[in-house]
């Protein structure tokens, strides 16, 4: 019973200790991310050509088909794209129509094969969300794994 309670103290000890490492990181890496408005731009997914949509937010989220954090999140993402506006970027990705057959994903897909829009976003690590208001503005930048609660909170929040 006693090595029980003392396991248990030390696991907690060890998710409290990753999880304010992991936000600490996180928030380190966003302020190097663009804060920028988001245009009014036209974009291609792999399946057809889209514009943002006028007065609703929008959630940008950058991922890979080769990044395991990506593949653990992309349900959070799926669950969101089936609720909010939202428009995924793969950068340096390969086989997308296929991982994402195989994923059973249906969210909007941009290729990003050049990284140019990674550039353009200041993108370093892999997932990174952004969430743009109804007027395009960014309230909520995330780099690495956001739950689908977190990310629901959020947009919801957006859409006020």
């Amino acid at each position: 019973m006693e090595k029980l309670k003392y396991y248990t103290k030390e696991i907690l000890i060890f998710i409290v200790v990753l999880t304010v490492l992991s936000n600490t990181i996180s928030f380190y890496k966003s302020n190097e991310l663009n804060k920028n408005s988001l245009n009014d731009i036209e974009l291609k997914t792999i399946d057809k050509d889209i514009k943002l949509p006028n007065d609703k937010p929008i959630l940008i989220h950058f991922w890979a088909t080769w990044c395991p954090t990506c593949k653990f999140e992309a349900s959070n993402i799926e669950y969101i794209s089936n609720h909010y506006n939202v428009i995924t970027i793969a950068v340096n990705s390969k086989d997308i129509k296929k991982y994402m057959k195989e994923s059973n994903l249906t969210f909007k897909v941009i290729d990003d094969k050049d990284s140019k829009l990674s550039k353009k976003f200041n993108i370093s690590a892999y997932p990174t969300t952004f969430i743009y208001d109804k007027n395009k503005n960014l309230v909520f930048s995330e780099v690495g794994y956001t739950s689908s609660f977190g990310l629901w909170i959020r947009m919801f929040f957006s859409s006020l």
